[in-house]
């Protein structure tokens, strides 16, 4: 049970820490400012839900990915700890990665942003994926694989609510507040970072080795 428990508390941290709403909830004001609020709060729950469904595909799936491609899930864990260690290097200086789009293509998204770039790549890009890939291969029975769905789940509706109440939320928080939350989230991501690295690239070497 202690196991299961731990288990559920990596997942969520890793997972809220990577999607970081937080992060998120100024960059989907700033895209849908011209949107009415009933069509801003559809678009909310379309790119969660839409988040939530690529995680669950990424993960069940990853085992299959990784046999079809050759892919070493250690391998997989080391390119991970690198790509989570520059996100949180990123997040810890303030600097929230924001996707700049020409007037032309922001035309082009209006009519729904839900899907791209909203759900992909903001909500869920490749730290998140890699992290759904990683966790599930990690769950070593079917009742981790479910605690790990509902983790996925539980962060998915912390971020819908977060995009619903987004003007609220920046608005009590202010700038500094942000920022203090997202230099604590990157913070967190570094860390999990190492642990990704470490755990990966050990079995690597020792297979080189032949430590045993």
């Amino acid at each position: 049970m202690e196991n299961i428990v731990n288990y559920a508390l990596v997942a969520f941290t890793s997972f809220f820490s990577v999607m970081n709403p937080v992060g998120v909830m100024p960059l989907f004001l700033s895209m849908t400012a011209g949107l009415e609020l009933q069509h801003r709060r559809r678009t909310a729950l379309k790119a969660c839900t839409v988040a939530f469904i690529t995680l669950v595909i990424f993960g069940l799936l990853g085992e299959f990915i990784f046999n079809f491609f050759g892919i070493s899930v250690n391998g997989l864990r080391v390119v991970g700890g690198l790509i989570f260690f520059k996100m949180g290097s990123e997040m810890l200086q303030a600097q929230v990665s924001k996707m700049k789009l020409p007037d032309e293509e922001v035309k082009k998204y209006v009519g729904d942003i839900s899907v791209t770039p909203l759900a992909i790549p903001m909500i869920t890009g490749p730290g998140a994926i890699t992290n759904a890939m990683l966790l599930m291969q990690d769950a070593v029975n079917l009742s981790f694989k479910a605690v790990l769905v509902g983790v996925m789940l539980v962060v998915c509706l912390i971020m819908l609510i977060a995009l619903l109440f987004a003007s609220r939320i920046i608005s009590l928080l202010g700038s500094t507040g942000i920022n203090v939350l997202v230099r604590l989230m990157g913070l967190i991501v570094m860390v999990v970072a190492i642990e990704f690295f470490i755990s990966g690239l050990t079995p690597i070497v020792r297979s080189m080795f032949l430590i045993y």
